[in-house]
């Protein structure tokens, strides 16, 4: 970013910021002590008393490496590697851990927990040498594959530097043509936006896990990465220019407290069109006229969201549930192509911005989400999860899920975790756009071409298969 007539190339420092509370270990590592101590008493004679020999082979990860070794193992150190238990199955097992599986819930599975926690803890993207051992296919996101030339690929490489790919993105008004009058002044809306470095924003957290600390880490966080935190009016008392202001029908005066001017603010609870909410949004930029004006609801109807763009709304927030489906349990995926299609079908997509939150839980649904429609995305379960919050059953209302976050947790000690989090979400998106050969995020946006859907191929491929 440009600093002192310089101009310095967006970073986001990164640092290991360990568990703040200390969270199950992925496996249990059971050792029967019996059949232990007759491998050893085995090992010791064939080896004619030879200790260095016998002690020679142990754990590479140091499970074993305790004082009395295998007779009290450290499981908090295993890896999963099974190198034990293949060669002395007899004395070693190691088993998933049930406590760690039931971290997350049903949506944000605790795969997708250990991946987060692993990005916000290292600040490195999660690798695991024996590939990928996922579902190539399934419902939601899982369904959607990303479309990657090979041929472009060594010349885009945006993390290791050989090449710059940008993620910035525009958030605001964007007039397809200008009309002048006949004295040459502008006589149409003149285009007003502004730029964050990363195509995401942090959302407000649910009413179970908000409090004042959690605000200060999302603002402070924001302001450090130069993104946005999304933040009820009530709670604004950071006067810092990364908070965005969410405000319902009646709260508008609570705005004029903030002491700060916001480069964006969000109306919240809007159904449907009404005078209330034009005037409202007349009058807010009456008074706040360098200031984004974002309208937050529920992914609606196409007519209602071209009557919203009739009456003057430009930036459409599209909120789904925490599981990644609206109303009708629609998955967001699709949601967000029919809000996409309803403009481009309208001619004026260039002109709104598309933010879009809820089911975006892993750094490849950000590009898949860029691809079907979005302008950017709105974080908000990972948040927590990088906070090392619990899931309290399944979290897929936005009102009445229950979080629980650590008491007590440092202000710095948030802010790395969201700062390791963010960066690591950019790099996996520079992987991807360095595959793709695109120079900047912008272009990813709407481009179907990019992708795969599972349901399209197995319909091409298997059409003419009787029984499909």
């Amino acid at each position: 970013m440009p600093t002192n007539n310089s101009y310095q190339r967006y970073h986001i420092d990164t640092k290991p910021s360990p568990d703040f509370v200390l969270w199950p270990n992925r496996f249990v590592v059971n050792v029967n002590r019996f059949q232990l101590a007759k491998l050893l008493i085995t090992e010791i004679i064939h080896q004619r008393g030879d200790m260095k020999a016998v002690t020679s082979r142990p754990c590479m990860y140091g499970t074993f490496s305790g004082p009395i070794g295998g007779f009290a193992p450290r499981p908090q150190h295993c890896v999963g590697c099974l190198r034990c238990t293949t060669q002395h199955p007899e004395a070693v097992r190691i088993l998933r851990n049930p406590d760690r599986e039931r971290l997350g819930d049903s949506y944000f599975t605790s795969n997708y927990v250990g991946a987060v926690a692993y990005e916000a803890e290292t600040g490195s993207i999660p690798v695991k040498g024996a590939g990928y051992r996922g579902k190539f296919g399934g419902a939601g996101w899982d369904g959607m594959w990303t479309d990657m030339s090979e041929i472009v690929r060594p010349t885009r490489d945006g993390i290791h530097g050989r090449e710059f790919i940008s993620t910035v993105v525009d958030i605001g008004e964007k007039p397809s043509y200008l009309v002048f009058d006949e004295d040459g002044g502008l006589a149409s809306a003149q285009p007003r936006t502004l730029s964050i470095p990363v195509p995401f924003i942090y959302d407000a957290p649910p009413k179970s896990a908000e409090s004042e600390t959690l605000y200060e880490i999302l603002a402070s966080a924001a302001e450090e990465t130069q993104t946005l935190a999304v933040i009820p009016v009530a709670s604004c008392r950071f006067q810092v220019t990364s908070v965005v202001p969410f405000i319902k029908l009646g709260e508008e005066s609570q705005l004029e407290n903030l002491g700060f001017t916001p480069k964006m603010i969000e109306i919240d609870d809007a159904q449907s069109p009404t005078p209330n909410i034009q005037s409202l949004i007349s009058n807010l930029q009456s008074q706040f006229p360098d200031t984004i004006i974002a309208l937050r609801l529920e992914y609606p109807e196409a007519d209602t969201l071209l009557e919203f763009y009739e009456n003057g709304v430009r930036v459409f927030h599209l909120i789904a549930d925490f599981h990644g489906r609206g109303n009708d349990g629609t998955p967001v995926m699709d949601l967000i192509r029919q809000a996409h299609m309803t403009f481009v079908e309208a001619g004026v997509r260039d002109e709104v911005t598309l933010i879009g939150s809820g089911g975006i839980i892993a750094a490849e649904h950000v590009p898949k989400a860029i691809i079907t429609g979005l302008d950017l995305v709105a974080l908000d379960t990972p948040l927590l999860t990088a906070l090392q919050t619990q899931f309290e059953g399944d979290c897929a209302d936005r009102e009445a899920s229950q979080f629980n976050m650590p008491a007590n947790i440092p202000l710095d000690w948030g802010v790395q975790r969201l700062k390791n989090l963010t960066a690591t979400w950019r790099d996996q998106l520079l992987e991807i756009l360095g595959a793709m050969g695109l120079r900047e995020v912008r272009r990813l946006r709407g481009e179907m071409g990019r992708a795969m859907f599972q349901v399209d191929l197995e319909r091409e491929a298997f059409a003419e298969i009787e029984g499909y």
